[in-house]
């Protein structure tokens, strides 16, 4: 059994990732904004826990992470709040929650990211997304310099079909492309976590025809340069 930390845990990815792992035997807990959400996330198996990863400090974020075997983010500004928010989410509040996993001692962290990103310009200057492109490049280029055990699932275009448990990894230019399960992506994070063979592997991905244990047991380690 592992002790496992869900940043974001009220997101559509996260109330599909914590069941899943709490069926397997794991002990969860899971972050949220408000108060008003810990019914939702208990409902999963998942303990809640009120942290606003915004406002929270390194010290206050490694508190929550204390125990922990590994810190999952699947959290972001969701468009809310327009760009500097954006940045205060997506970038800062997630490099400063690699800071706290490092403070904690935890080892292990898997960034739910998008699979477009890479490279210099992941989505052209004028974008609507360019903001929030930018700051999760800058947050997995952050991770990907860092000595914790991580990995990167980035998935496309997300939508709400049923899981079909297959997948094809590879990347994706842009956002907005290559329909991807929320459920697949909950699929592909608890299959990560008990993956070792994932540890400093970026895994672009969307729907397709590769069982999810086979399509990350063997990722190409050329996607984990960031700069291309």
């Amino acid at each position: 059994m592992s002790r496992i930390v869900i940043v974001g845990g009220h997101g559509k990815v996260a109330l599909l990732l914590a069941p899943l792992l709490v069926e397997r035997g794991d002990d969860v807990v899971s972050l949220i904004r408000t108060p008003e959400h810990a019914d939702d996330v208990a409902a999963t198996g998942a303990v809640p826990l009120v942290v606003s990863v915004e406002e929270a400090s390194e010290q206050e974020l490694a508190a929550a992470f204390d125990g922990a075997d590994a810190v999952v983010w699947s959290a972001g500004a969701g468009g809310k709040g327009g760009p500097e928010r954006t940045e205060a989410v997506d970038r800062d509040a997630a490099i400063r929650s690699m800071e706290a996993a490092k403070a904690a001692s935890v080892p292990r962290y898997v960034m739910v990211s998008f699979a477009g990103s890479h490279g210099q310009d992941p989505v052209p200057a004028d974008h609507p997304l360019r903001t929030y492109a930018m700051a999760k490049l800058a947050a997995d280029r952050h991770l990907v310099a860092s000595d914790l055990d991580w990995t990167i699932v980035g998935p496309g275009l997300l939508t709400l079909e049923e899981p079909s448990g297959r997948i094809e990894v590879g990347r994706v230019e842009g956002e907005g492309q290559a329909p991807t399960s929320r459920a697949n992506v909950a699929a592909v994070i608890a299959a990560v976590l008990a993956e070792p063979a994932t540890v400093g592997k970026v895994i672009p991905f969307r729907d397709g025809e590769t069982p999810i244990a086979e399509a990350i047991a063997d990722v190409p380690v050329e996607y984990a340069d960031l700069d291309n």
